[in-house]
């Protein structure tokens, strides 16, 4: 198994300074990748998501720009609230400038006060999902490009740089229009506080018509690292690796940076336990 961890990106603890630090002690740990979530805007009230977040692509490059080797990834990407061409230029010379470390995590989105205020059809969000996520393929692999959607037509033009290699995309998401998604579009799954025993049936029905190992079935998990047991991870973790997860990475929300990076510590000693 791999494993990751969320950068602190926001609420209390948040700060450069902070990135910088658990991004760093991450790598030194041993840990395979660190991670940021994506909201562009947050409902004054009732949503209960944290209104302080750095932007996730500019927050990763900080990272990136901190460490050598930690992969970098999103979990998840609201991709259809983003202008494909736009996306696909950004990964790929974060993906350069960061020698190929970029996991692109996928989702559609859910909060409709977003979609609103971005100006953004939530029932249009599957379809522009699509079309982005074919745009990126055809601006990463070909030179010039030429590309016709519903919302992108490109006419023999070049983005450069490419990518230095391949970005894998993992489909976050659940119920069978995600897994058909991921199985058709992507190169892996990533579920969220999906516990082991659901994941069982998903898995099962990833590998129906993706076996091969590189196809990666991930999991985020919201262990605290200094609050929540070590035995309940330990118990979690073998139920994971028996279902047949492959990626596991959590958020350990705390309010200060001190918390932060010995919660790090604490879980990545965990973690070592399963590789």
């Amino acid at each position: 198994m791999h494993f990751g961890i969320h950068l602190p990106q926001f609420g209390r603890a948040a700060s450069a300074e902070a990135i910088r630090k658990v991004a760093q002690h991450a790598e030194e740990l041993g840990l395979d990748d660190v991670w940021v979530s994506d909201h562009q805007l947050i409902p004054a009230e009732g949503s209960g998501l944290p209104a302080y977040l750095f932007d996730p692509l500019t927050t990763l490059t900080w990272a990136a720009a901190a460490t050598q080797r930690v992969g970098l990834g999103t979990s998840v990407l609201v991709v259809p609230l983003y202008s494909g061409t736009l996306l696909a230029n950004t990964l790929a010379s974060l993906d350069q400038l960061s020698g190929g470390r970029v996991i692109l995590g996928a989702g559609v989105g859910w909060l409709e006060a977003e979609f609103l205020a971005a100006g953004v059809s939530i029932h249009e969000r599957g379809a522009r999902m699509d079309e982005n996520l074919d745009l990126l393929r055809a601006c990463w692999t070909e030179d010039p490009i030429t590309f016709e959607g519903r919302w992108h037509e490109l006419r023999d033009v070049r983005m450069q740089p490419q990518p230095a290699r391949q970005i894998p995309i993992w489909i976050g998401g659940s119920g069978e229009q995600a897994l058909r998604r991921a199985v058709e579009r992507g190169d892996g799954f990533h579920a969220v506080r999906r516990n082991p025993a659901a994941m069982v049936p998903v898995i099962s029905r990833l590998r129906r018509d993706r076996p091969e190992p590189e196809f990666t079935i991930s999991v985020r998990c919201d262990w605290k690292g200094l609050t929540t047991e070590s035995e309940t991870i330990r118990r979690e973790l073998e139920a994971y690796r028996e279902a047949g997860v492959q990626h596991v990475m959590t958020i350990p929300v705390h309010r200060t940076l001190d918390e932060w990076l010995r919660a790090t510590e604490h879980l990545a000693l965990l973690f070592a336990e399963f590789r």
